[in-house]
């Protein structure tokens, strides 16, 4: 077996900072609770599949420690994806990029599987969806080790679980994580349910899957942003809905301005493929252009005239600043000189600077008393 150091993990090119880790004691006792089941799949390639494995330990410990091949992963970041890829190559004193292939959630990813590694999401929604694709796909044998933070677990996990599979099991806490086991998968479940809502004040139709931000509904901070999309550079031939999650800014602006070449980029997988079923239900498919993105990667330097955003202000479970500074200094090299940020945000937070910073001449545009709407001129 090769060498591996789970202490060799890195988050790059996702945000990094001293309290924020690349691997925790939930990876580990996943692993540990899992070891009898992964040795037997050794001399059975494809049999183990990970699902969120954020940076990478569930599946190249599993690679190199196991000697694993032929695993299957499917990660909701593209982020993650690229650290998976980037610490395949760091952390072992092999090359363990072969070991493993990257699946979007459905049967390819799972079927034949008799072992699943998970991370708990924390949205029941995007569990129901994983669950019920296991159960769906998966050799009925398939054992589920779903593991998490105690703080961020819930008996609501338990009983999403217990939909999609007969038996649910909790094991003994460690380093404040547990592992729930779920067996006997219930395949007349059905796999994942496409949920969509018609908003009759906006002429909207939004559809989500489990794992996307706000489901259906539209949070007040982007419907505050809604109220302005008039005043956003009314010359712009193009714009960009960035971090766009189920699509709502860019059919919005799509349905505003028919002459406006509008694309949504987001670099979670659901949100990608909520947002690209939101431009089908409203007629704007062959409008709005979806795209997968790690913080505009891949877009032009001074390529676009608007961008709008609504930045989450947490990375998984912890409240930080990073991403939404990062899509900052992203939309600075994106935008054009003139070209506008429109940009809402949690009051509280104090973004102005970094704004002015990223991109240019920053100045208020709406407030009430939980969201501020700005907008950035480049400079």
């Amino acid at each position: 077996m090769s060498e591996f150091s789970f202490d060799a993990l890195r988050r790059f090119p996702d945000v990094e900072a001293e309290n924020l880790f690349a691997v925790d004691a939930s990876d580990r006792l996943i692993l540990d609770e899992a070891d009898a089941a992964l040795e037997q799949t050794a001399g059975d390639p494809g049999r183990v599949v990970v699902i969120g494995d954020n940076y990478g330990a569930l599946t190249l410990a599993s690679a190199a420690v196991l000697g694993l091949h032929g695993i299957r992963v499917h990660q909701d970041a593209l982020s993650s994806e690229l650290a998976l890829a980037a610490n395949a190559k760091r952390v072992s004193d092999i090359d363990l990029t072969g070991r493993y292939r990257i699946l979007p959630l459905g049967r390819e990813l799972l079927e034949g599987a008799t072992v699943v590694l998970l991370q708990l999401p924390r949205s029941l929604a995007a569990l129901d969806d994983i669950a019920r694709t296991v159960a769906a796909y998966a050799d009925p044998a398939v054992v589920v080790y779903a593991g998490g933070r105690v703080k961020h677990m819930t008996p609501a996990m338990n009983e999403v679980l217990s939909a999609s599979f007969t038996e649910v099991t909790a094991t003994l806490a460690r380093q404040k994580s547990r592992v729930l086991v779920a067996r006997g998968a219930r395949p007349e479940v059905g796999a994942p349910l496409h949920h969509r809502e018609f908003h009759v004040d906006l002429r909207l139709w939004v559809c989500a899957s489990g794992g996307a931000f706000a489901g259906t509904k539209i949070d007040i901070g982007t419907r505050l942003l809604l109220d302005h999309l008039p005043e956003m550079r009314p010359d712009a031939r193009n714009a960009v809905d960035l971090g766009c999650g189920t699509g709502v800014l860019a059919a919005a602006l799509a349905e505003a301005r028919p002459a406006l070449s509008v694309i949504a980029t987001d670099q979670s997988a659901a949100a990608v493929a909520s947002a690209q079923e939101t431009m089908a239900a409203n007629g704007l498919a062959d409008r709005v252009e979806v795209v997968r993105a790690d913080a505009l990667s891949g877009f032009d330097d001074a390529s676009t005239e608007l961008i709008v955003l609504n930045p989450p202000f947490h990375i998984g479970s912890t409240v930080h600043a990073g991403i939404a500074l990062k899509l900052f200094e992203a939309a600075g090299r994106v935008l054009a000189p003139g070209g506008e940020l429109w940009t809402v945000f949690n009051s509280h937070l104090s973004y102005r600077a970094a704004l002015h910073r990223a991109v240019g001449e920053t100045r208020q545009i709406d407030r009430n008393a939980k969201f501020t709407v700005m907008v950035s001129t480049k400079r």
